[in-house]
């Protein structure tokens, strides 16, 4: 559960929407709005294309890490 909290922080701290990031993944804002609650499991290419978005590592957005790290 931390990584769907981390996605809506990540998302909540760069002041995106849920629809916003949505977009970003080329998904309807319902499909996401699972994801990010928990009660869908996000698919790998979905957080691969979130961490590139956040330009962060995916053990930071997976919640194995605390502190983020820049992927350039």
């Amino acid at each position: 559960m931390i990584a769907y909290r981390r996605l809506r922080d990540m998302r909540e701290d760069s002041d995106k929407t849920q629809a916003d990031i949505a977009k970003v993944l080329k998904i309807t804002t319902q499909q996401y709005q699972l994801y990010e609650s928990g009660k869908r499991e996000l698919p790998m290419h979905h957080f691969v294309a979130l961490a590139e978005y956040y330009n962060v590592s995916l053990d930071y957005l997976a919640g194995l890490i605390n502190s983020p790290r820049k992927l350039k």
